[in-house]
């Protein structure tokens, strides 16, 4: 059954002061709503979501215990040498990392998320009315979290001619090393709490943690450079030429790579038969707005937050670092213990994590050939040197995601000396456990079961026997996993979607052999949420290239093969 195009002359979006800029939404804002409206909301206790979460300390939870050794110091596998201690032949160095997925699209997915949703007013203890809710990004793939709302409006993130993007300092590859990116631009005061360095740019969460923040600064030094080598292009026509580089990523280059190829071929048969989209339109079975475009909570509440489970404990910025509990030095029982030069993605300790939503130590430049495939040579690259790889998508979070610094008291001081000193407690009030708080608000949302959306689809659900919890490492290790049922009884046939879903692409992966190097995707009812929801948002933006010029191809990088590496070298001259 194909789907039906929205007119291709036909336009919702009105304009906002500034002559050259298209905020393509006339409020700038738009709604959240739900795929499956008839199915029944699905309830489980406080007590249940608790214990399927975890604390942190746990194992076999959702939140993963801490990797630490017998004196209580964290500890990551070795760059340079294996168990054995003989040097590494493998660029995966740890069994839960995937294979298929590097570290980059971890983030690259989290600033997608950003340009696309945002939920200010929902409560994560109280159900919600989803109707009512406003999603504060247009839900359309135009990049509103790095234009905001124009140089007309917000002039301070660009420079005296409105063209191009402001730019903050320069950050370099390790102490005193070379220049290899800019920072955001920030405004900086000092009052009675200390010094603070706040981001100016569209959206605040693209400054949650480093590595999202300078891959926000990839998307302003891209938007730069275009500028610079197309001086008749007006702001409009740059942007638009952004944009549209970045709807073509996310179609080719992102989606394949996370969802199912038989999902993804099924809903896109143009791109089988190298055809348009008018020819061979789009199978979008369930995503089917009534009149303009919605953000499902299915997708922004349950699916889409599969990246979370993606995320690594610990990333190396780049290869001249060797920071301990100083950035810029490092105690020799740090490299034996595996993390020297390297940074927790959150930490108590401010020194020691990737903490955002202020200045980090200028050093700690990244190079994207860590996150990316830049070089095409990945596999020959296995010490510090190689592009790390995602962690599996499965149901199970690595621990300092049970400690978000955003809801916790960040108040340790070095050196760290304790594990504690990663693990923050939370600020009162708050929940700081992220796999708690996304099983809370799917339910305060009225989301129903994985089950349900299953038999929805027509699919048959996994069996309570198939969902496991835990990390997916090998085929021994996971079958011995415990089940989800075995948690709480309030599981029995009827698990949280976002959990199912983790849970269903941990179990295609064991039926494809379990192994460590076995990569890992969503599965059918994962990925056909996500697919649908992109394809449909690109179909009814009557300025997405899907629907202006469904054929069109970039010219710079690898052309119709362009993807987020040559998006990166382009912006940053590499």
């Amino acid at each position: 059954m194909g789907t039906h195009l929205p007119n291709k002359t036909s336009s919702s979006h009105g304009g906002v002061r500034g002559a050259g800029f298209n905020p393509r939404s006339p409020q700038f804002e738009g709604r959240f709503g739900r795929i499956f409206r008839s199915l029944p909301p699905a309830t489980w206790s406080e007590e249940a979501l608790r214990k399927l979460a975890g604390d942190g300390q746990e194992e076999n939870r959702m939140s993963a215990e801490p990797e630490k050794n017998a004196q209580n110091l964290p500890i990551a596998p070795r760059e340079d040498v294996d168990e054995q201690g003989k040097p590494r032949e493998s660029r995966l160095h740890d069994d839960e990392e995937n294979s298929g997925i590097d570290a980059g699209y971890t983030y690259f997915g989290q600033f997608i998320d950003h340009d696309i949703t945002f939920d200010s007013a929902s409560s994560l203890q109280q159900r919600n009315d989803v109707n009512a809710l406003v999603d504060f990004r247009t839900p359309a793939l135009d990049l509103d979290s790095v234009y905001g709302s124009g140089p007309d409006d917000q002039p301070y993130m660009y420079t005296a001619n409105g063209r191009k993007f402001q730019l903050g300092r320069d950050l370099l590859e390790g102490l005193k090393g070379k220049a290899i990116t800019k920072d955001l631009p920030r405004h900086s005061w000092t009052d009675d709490n200390g010094e603070h360095h706040r981001a100016l740019i569209g959206d605040k969460r693209n400054d949650e943690n480093v590595i999202v923040s300078q891959l926000h600064g990839v998307f302003l030094q891209f938007h730069n450079r275009l500028a610079d080598e197309h001086s008749n292009w007006n702001f409009a026509e740059i942007q638009r030429q952004v944009r549209w580089h970045y709807q073509y990523v996310v179609l080719h280059d992102f989606l394949p790579r996370i969802t199912s190829s038989d999902v993804y071929k099924d809903i896109l048969p143009h791109l089988n038969n190298n055809d348009s989209i008018f020819e061979h339109p789009p199978r979008l079975h369930f995503y089917k707005p009534r009149n303009d475009a919605f953000m499902p909570i299915e997708f922004a509440v349950a699916a889409y937050r599969f990246g979370h489970s993606m995320v690594r404990p610990i990333y190396r910025l780049n290869t001249k670092l060797t920071g301990g509990n100083n950035p810029d030095t490092t105690h020799p029982n740090e490299l034996a213990r595996g993390i020297d030069g390297r940074q927790f993605i959150f930490a108590g300790l401010k020194e020691r994590g990737l903490n955002g939503f202020d200045k980090f130590p200028q050093e700690w430049g990244i190079d994207w050939n860590l996150f990316f495939d830049l070089t095409g040579d990945k596999d020959s690259r296995k010490n510090k040197n190689r592009t790390q790889p995602a962690y599996k998508i499965d149901p199970s979070l690595v621990n300092p995601l049970a400690f978000l610094p955003e809801f916790s008291q960040i108040n340790k001081q070095p050196p760290l000396d304790d594990i504690s000193k990663l693990q923050p407690q939370p600020q009162a009030g708050q929940f700081n456990n992220l796999a708690f708080r996304n099983l809370l608000r799917a339910m305060s949302m009225g989301l129903p079961s994985g089950q349900d959306v299953a038999r929805a689809m027509g699919y048959q659900p996994l069996s309570d026997e198939q969902l496991k919890v835990g990390k997916a490492t090998n085929a021994d290790e996971f079958d011995k996993l415990p089940i989800l049922d075995s948690i709480h009884t309030d599981f029995i046939g009827k698990a949280p979607l976002w959990y199912y879903i983790l849970a269903e692409a941990a179990h295609d992966w064991r039926k494809k052999g379990g192994k460590t190097e076995t990569p890992v995707s969503l599965g059918k009812v994962g990925s056909r949420i996500v697919l649908e929801t992109f394809v449909g948002l690109l179909l009814h933006d009557s300025h997405s290239f899907l629907r202006q010029a469904p054929r069109w191809t970039p010219e710079i990088g690898k052309k119709q093969k362009f993807d987020i590496p040559d998006l990166i070298k382009y912006a940053l001259k590499l």
